[in-house]
């Protein structure tokens, strides 16, 4: 899968001139002494005599983490080096903040090192793995990304590449891995009348015809939509010009195609307005995003199957703009879901749990070994855990132990919430239907009433809701995201369906 920023520009790092070199150094285990080079540092500074430790002593204090300092004419292959703070070599996964620092800080100062050499208008880098080539890849790929396609002033295009041979296939990895979450964030961030439900299909399957052969597409209209009495998500559909698309699509990694897949499913509201519960205009141009659970899980597939996962995947993605018209749903319409249940649509811009509600009615066909659904679902999440993790609610602990494990290693954490009958009992109790798509006491406890909403429409014994409204988006939260769309959990996505395809336990 190429990458967004690689283009057509590597065969100038063929001439030596405009190669950049980024290097880590560690920070002394103890408050003085020296720094450590890494490996790949240490080499390089042999090559030039002692010189890059000699500039680094008489040139500042010492580097600390994610901090930086440029170099140039050191050598005649790599004009400007620049060398990065890892800080401290020994430290691993800290339990307090539940990923691996090591890892994290790697990333962050990759990402630093790359965008120097990009602000110097070198197209190619070569990056010191820094002991971990995956977790350098990622920072690399990751950090130099920004959306610029409606932009005449582009950043210029730089390609990372692994410094040396240590850690090729790690490094591939990586790579794969971050493009990934660019391909969520490019979904994410582009404008709405560019990525309609149509739109984002033809986009998706186009990536995924380009991964892998063996995948199958299948882009549902309206009309096998309304053969399936999808009656919740047309609902919501009807009030828009733009036509409701039901995205499928089917990865067989397994050796045995009859193996149980992995069901994700994705909410994609490629534009939410509200309906006629109408958003405040201020900040609904980033309603564009309201895809997000759709980008994400998409993402993942193109990935793994890049990746040739040994895992049978399959996708569902709803797609449709929540808009207001004469033909949207008003407060207190009642709507018919495909299980039969009854919804009262108390606020029409609880729509995204109307789409899934028929979606994971849908993932059901498939014996699955597990389902989880990604969803930009509530601006009670946001409130609840901010950008710092993806709120799971789960009914099965296998499930979530797979899911914590990948976020620690990816660094894109997730946070188990609760899935208790109580707020079952404040969706339940409706008036004119089996169901009320909010909560009965307004906006407490949001996030959770809208999880057991969905539960409503499950009967798997181990399914998962990942409510990712918090971490749509980026400021500066994550040092190796630029400010804009994160697609985010798209690496622990893939992660938890790589841990998946290892884990030989029945589900």
């Amino acid at each position: 899968m190429s990458s967004y920023f690689m283009k057509d520009q590597l065969y100038k790092c063929q001439e030596k001139f405009f190669q950049g070199l980024v290097l880590g150094i560690y920070a002394n285990e103890k408050e003085e002494g020296p720094p450590q080079f890494t490996d790949a540092g240490d080499a390089f500074d042999r090559c030039v005599s002692g010189k890059l430790r000699e500039l680094l002593s008489i040139s500042g204090p010492l580097l600390k983490k994610g901090k930086t300092r440029i170099f140039h004419g050191l050598h005649q292959d790599f004009p400007s080096v620049v060398v990065v703070g890892l800080g401290k070599k020994s430290i691993g996964v800290s339990d307090q903040e539940n990923w691996d620092e090591g890892k994290e800080n790697i990333r962050a100062a990759v990402s630093v090192g790359c965008r120097q050499v990009q602000d110097l208008e070198i197209p190619c880098v070569e990056v010191d793995p820094c002991g971990d080539a995956q977790a350098a890849a990622e920072g690399a790929i990751l950090g130099l990304y920004e959306y610029d396609e409606f932009k005449k002033r582009k950043k210029p295009v730089v390609t990372p590449q692994l410094h040396g041979s240590d850690g090729k296939e790690a490094w591939q990895k990586g790579t794969i891995y971050g493009e990934g979450q660019n391909l969520a964030r490019h979904l994410m961030e582009a404008p709405a009348n560019y990525i309609t439900p149509i739109k984002f299909a033809e986009l998706v399957e186009q990536k995924l015809k380009a991964a892998h052969s063996g995948v199958k597409i299948h882009i549902r209209s309206k009309s096998w939509i309304e053969e399936q009495q999808m009656g919740a998500f047309l609902s919501v559909a009807k009030g828009s010009e733009e036509p409701p698309v039901f995205l499928e699509i089917h990865y067989s990694g397994s050796a045995n195609t009859n193996d149980p897949p992995l069901v994700l499913v994705g909410k994609g509201v490629t534009f939410d307005s509200g309906g006629i519960s109408l958003k405040p205009s201020s900040g609904m141009d980033a309603m564009r995003a309201d895809m997000g659970g759709a980008a994400t899980v998409c993402s993942a597939i193109v990935t793994a199957a890049t990746l040739n996962l040994p895992l049978n995947i399959i996708v569902l993605a709803p797609l449709c703009e929540n808009m207001p018209s004469g033909r949207a749903n008003k407060p207190g319409d009642v709507v018919r879901a495909k299980n039969g249940k009854t919804i009262q649509v108390d606020n029409t811009d609880a729509e995204g749990r109307l789409l899934l509600a028929d979606a994971l009615c849908y993932a059901h066909n498939f014996n699955a070994r597990a389902i989880v659904n990604a969803a930009t679902l509530t601006g009670a999440m946001d409130i609840a855990l901010g950008s710092a993790a993806t709120g799971v609610f789960t009914n099965s602990s296998w499930l979530w132990t797979h899911l914590y494990e990948a976020s620690i290693l990816t660094g894109d954490r997730v946070w188990r919430m609760p899935l208790f009958e109580h707020y079952t009992k404040q969706v339940t109790d409706c008036p004119l239907a089996d169901l009320s798509n909010v909560g009965k006491y307004s906006r407490a406890g949001g996030a959770c009433t809208a999880a057991a909403f969905l539960k409503e429409f499950v009967t798997i014994s181990h399914w998962a809701h990942l409510d990712i409204a918090g971490v749509m988006s980026n400021k500066d939260e994550v040092p190796y995201l630029r400010k804009g769309m994160a697609g985010r959990p798209t690496r622990t996505l893939v992660e938890f369906a790589t841990r998946l395809s290892q884990d030989n336990q029945s589900a």
